[in-house]
């Protein structure tokens, strides 16, 4: 690949790249300081003078096939427990056709949205959909975006006192097996890996103690990171209190979680004493503002965990709650929630964008991504000023998120043009949207 040097943004997201950055190799090599001239030599030129350069964003929690609930009239206005009840039915029929569609209009926002890396959270596994994390893997490749994958799971049934029916849940074993055969064929633990897996049983309401305990064993073996929803609402704190005899965070160290392997989404209900547990652990949190705010769960304190060393990452959960894929929205979403709740001293959009950017990274272990450097891997996303809610603004970067940014321009994943003049190159985007509707359709009866 041709060094190529993206010139003069009307700004970017790093110190001393006033003039842009050089791109050779899926790399940063070169940060381009005012007044200078790319050291370089024969970089072909992207003129960046319409945009803002911001590191590829870096997902950190979502449900891929959950857009194809999108508004559902059976979940709507209700709180997790309930909502959840009224849909588990409906994905109980999903088909691998169906997550193909879905997972493709998933990945399709995100990188529309700047998303050049994200994880998924896939646990619902129906009769015959046992190769979903195979389906996603494959998805990912033809979009060029970098995933983290994890192999979800449930198996604490109605029956047995968990709240999903049976129709949605495996044994362990089975589980157990598929998330030792998925490490095994798409886990790339390299630092410019584009797929990797993760494990994760999906919340205490929904899994075994064993489970849990055996999956961090199966982690720990192979060098995997773990993840799943933990103080997301009173309900599940509840749930823990009557079913475990303690507090969510207690069960998560009992089962052995509590390390700098494992990430956490939502994080709403710690005390100060856990989250001080929580940053001396290395653990991290994702928040997700958005499903926060639609399902009434809380407001992660998000602040203090920064303030007590924690990493936190910015995720959009599921589009059944969130009803979006699109972590620019994401982003500007965590600004206004955690600015209301702080302050204006204390929160600003700089903060928004560090969650979404470094502060995912860590939470998924990924040190190369998400920063603008000498070094790390040339995943930039870049926007323009040119649509009228930008009309009169003065700070690019700031503009991006108060301004409401929505759609990139360009997004480049490895040093390749993934999106370009907002499009995704040789995606039939209304072809997919009939395919995914149908779907929908087909999956509601």
């Amino acid at each position: 690949m041709t060094a190529l040097w993206l010139r003069d943004p009307i700004g970017i997201l790093a110190d001393g790249a006033e003039r842009g950055v050089v791109v050779d190799n899926g790399r940063i090599v070169e940060l381009v300081p005012a007044g200078a001239e790319p050291a370089t030599p024969g970089a072909a030129v992207f003129d960046a003078g319409r945009h803002v350069v911001l590191p590829g964003l870096v997902n950190t929690h979502h449900h891929f096939y959950q857009t194809l609930t999108r508004a559902s009239p059976a979940a709507l206005d209700r709180t997790l427990f309930p909502w959840l009840q009224a849909l588990y039915p409906i994905w109980a029929r999903m088909t691998p056709e169906a997550l193909d569609a879905a997972v493709t209009v998933a990945l399709a926002e995100l990188l529309l949205s700047g998303c050049t890396t994200t994880t998924d959270h896939h646990y619902v596994f129906p009769a015959g959909l046992d190769d979903a994390v195979d389906i996603e893997v494959a998805a990912a490749r033809r979009l060029g975006i970098r995933a983290v994958l994890t192999r979800g799971s449930m198996n604490l049934s109605q029956r047995d006192g968990g709240l999903p029916p049976d129709s949605v849940v495996q044994d362990e074993d089975r589980i157990l097996a598929d998330s030792e055969r998925v490490i095994g064929a798409f886990h790339d633990p390299s630092p410019d890996a584009m797929v990797q897996i993760a494990l994760a049983p999906c919340s205490p309401f929904s899994v075994t103690t064993s489970l849990m305990r055996a999956t961090a064993g199966l982690a720990a073996r192979h060098g995997v990171r773990l993840h799943t929803h933990l103080a997301e609402t009173i309900d599940e704190e509840s749930f823990c209190l009557e079913t475990f005899g303690c507090r969510p965070l207690d069960y998560l160290e009992q089962t052995g979680w509590l390390h700098d392997r494992t990430w956490l989404a939502h994080g709403i209900h710690f005390d100060a004493g856990e989250i001080a547990r929580l940053a001396a652990a290395g653990t991290c949190v994702t928040h997700c503002p958005c499903s926060n705010q639609i399902l009434a769960s809380g407001t992660c304190l998000v602040c203090e965990m920064e303030a007590a060393g924690m990493q936190v990452g910015l995720g959009v959960d599921g589009s059944a709650s969130n009803n979006a894929s699109n972590l620019m929205q994401e982003v500007r979403a965590a600004y206004l929630l955690q600015r209301a709740h702080y302050g204006v001293e204390t929160v600003s959009h700089r903060d928004a964008l560090r969650w979404a950017t470094t502060g995912s990274a860590a939470c998924i272990g990924r040190p190369e991504l998400g920063r603008i450097a000498v070094g790390a891997v040339a995943d930039l996303a870049l926007f323009t000023l040119d649509e009228l809610r930008f009309s009169g603004a003065l700070d690019p970067l700031a503009a991006l998120v108060t301004c409401g940014a929505h759609r990139a321009d360009r997004v480049m994943v490895g040093g390749r043009w993934v999106v370009e003049d907002g499009a995704i190159p040789g995606l039939d985007i209304a072809a997919l949207m009939r395919r995914h509707a149908a779907a929908t359709r087909v999956l509601h009866g």
